[in-house]
């Protein structure tokens, strides 16, 4: 067995990998609202997983126990991709419900995680679930291009540089690409530099003159790599034909071109002019404008006039997806040589998103004893926009006995703030209007209709404080001698009454040897016959 200090770098980085892979790492924050709990947990899991592969025990690192989550529903709300996993509550466990491509979810984007969230019901609790995706090395670099073919001028001097279209590799960190290697040549050396994303590209430099006549063209292999481990490659063929005559590539008059456009501009919108000129003349002088291929979209986005250099808007333009792109800018002469510089196009954010509100818990029934800061509903609102345009606020009618009050992040609940009384109001339409920061606002809205349960907090009330009745004597037993009527303003069975009498005595006899009521009626019988 090798020891520790034979280890390459490459083998301690695939070890720290599978420690990753079978030690979860999670991260728990506890809050308490009152009678509502909130947690965030956080796990970190490789991507490529498959189905049904364990991703923590939330029962455990939330502390409830199976019981509990059985019978507070728990389930997984709003958030997205939440297809990728599953809540088992009879384990209490956390599971991969679907193959997660990390590429896929996340693109170049670091760190890659899923978000959701997690609700129990009474008493309502609310937990945030964060998954970090971990990258492996799935993934080779590879060339948009197989070939690429350029011309160059036998006079092309010492020092001349010729763009290399980058390698493009969906991994991230010491997965995606690393480095470029260029074949053995007599004539070309190969440099390496970094964009302002951290994406590798690379130019051809020539070492040496270049003879047409000795060598009309030119073949050679540039290979990239990334670092993981297993090393993965990519190999793109250049073929180089050697022309005569055009000793000067074009330059621009600036290292690098600014410009801002809002998001949604229509297409054709003017962005910025860029200029190069070349000394040479005739055809060896005429520049040929393009953009140097860093990464697909951009092309889409952004066009070029190859003759003029003006740059406009060719496609959607979300600040929502990109608030700025880098593209890199080439100037090319007939002859084939090519100078380089750069545009930053800034996007400026425009509020054409409306909040979303969602339900996430509503119980359309409270009960008209439910005390002060009973949780009525949950929602959750988002905005898509940025900044103020999606800084949200959430309001309801002030005369309602409610109030809507913030906990998590993106989420309200709509609680009570007054005692309620059915038999003065028995139903509530209560109206959420989210409305944006922007200039103007926009606003959404949605209606919850809410019913208030009776209790039997009302006593029966008689229609009069008194009744009299008069009978005449040597009646028969049975009649009727008047009714008596008393209303209950609760509900459904709080309102039925029935009738008694008192337990009283008449010249020393119990009343019920006289009279009796009927319970149901209230109808007042004779039991005898009077003298």
């Amino acid at each position: 067995m090798a020891n520790r200090s034979q280890l390459s770098p490459g083998h301690v980085r695939w070890r720290l990998l599978c420690i990753l892979r079978r030690k979860l790492v999670f991260l728990i924050v506890l809050s308490f609202m009152g009678d509502r709990a909130a947690a965030q947990i956080r796990y970190s899991i490789p991507e490529e997983m498959k189905k049904g592969s364990l991703i923590g025990n939330v029962a455990q690192d939330l502390g409830l126990d199976l019981k509990r989550l059985r019978s507070g529903r728990a389930r997984i709300v709003s958030g997205e991709n939440i297809q990728y996993t599953e809540l088992k509550t009879d384990k209490g466990i956390l599971v991969v419900n679907e193959r997660i491509d990390r590429e896929q979810l996340c693109g170049d984007v670091t760190p890659c995680s899923l978000s959701f969230e997690i609700i129990l019901e009474n008493p309502i609790e609310l937990h945030r679930v964060t998954v970090e995706i971990l990258d492996i090395n799935d993934n080779a670099p590879f060339f948009p291009n197989k070939d690429i073919h350029f011309e160059t001028s036998e006079s092309a001097t010492t020092g001349s540089k010729f763009p290399v279209e980058s390698a493009v590799d969906p991994d991230v960190g010491l997965n995606a690409l690393q480095n470029y290697i260029l074949s053995p040549n007599n004539y070309f050396i190969l440099k390496q530099h970094a964009n302002p994303d951290g994406s590798k590209y690379a130019e051809l430099v020539l070492q040496k003159p270049l003879d047409r006549e000795e060598h009309p063209s030119l073949s050679l292999k540039v290979i990239a790599v990334d670092g993981g481990n297993p090393q993965r490659s990519g190999t793109v063929n250049i073929n180089v034909s050697v022309l005569d005559a055009n000793d000067n590539a074009p330059v621009f008059n600036q290292s690098i071109y600014r410009a801002v456009v809002v998001e949604n501009a229509p297409k054709g919108t003017y962005i910025t002019t860029v200029n190069a000129t070349d000394a040479d003349i005739g055809t060896n002088g005429e520049v040929i404008f393009s953009f140097a291929k860093i990464r697909g979209f951009t092309v889409d986005i952004f066009s070029i006039d190859e003759n003029t250099g003006v740059i406009s808007v060719a496609g959607l333009i979300d600040y929502e997806k990109e608030k700025k792109y880098e593209l890199r800018l080439e100037a090319r002469d007939r002859g084939g040589l090519t100078g380089t510089s750069k545009v930053i196009i800034d996007i400026s954010d425009v509020n054409d998103n409306f909040p979303v509100i969602n339900i996430m818990s509503f119980s359309n029934t409270v009960s008209e004893d439910a005390p002060i800061g009973t949780t009525i509903a949950v929602v959750n609102v988002k905005d898509a926009d940025s900044e103020k345009n999606g800084q949200i606020n959430c309001a309801i009618d002030k005369t309602l006995p409610f109030k809507i009050q913030s906990s998590l992040t993106n989420y309200y609940n709509l609680v009570a703030d007054q005692h309620f009384d059915r038999e003065t109001t028995s139903e509530y339409d209560i109206t959420i209007i989210a409305t944006d920061s922007g200039s103007p606002p926009l606003s959404s809205s949605v209606t919850l209709q809410l019913k208030v349960s009776d209790v039997n907090d009302n006593g029966p009330l008689f229609d009069k404080t008194s009744y009299s009745a008069h009978i005449a004597e040597n009646n028969s037993p049975g009649m009727s001698i008047t009714s008596v009527s008393a209303q209950d303003s609760d509900w459904n069975q709080n309102a039925r009454v029935s009738y008694f009498l008192e337990n009283t005595h008449i010249s020393g006899s119990p009343v019920s040897n006289y009279v009796s009521i009927n319970s149901e009626t209230g109808v007042l019988h004779a039991v005898r016959s009077f003298d």
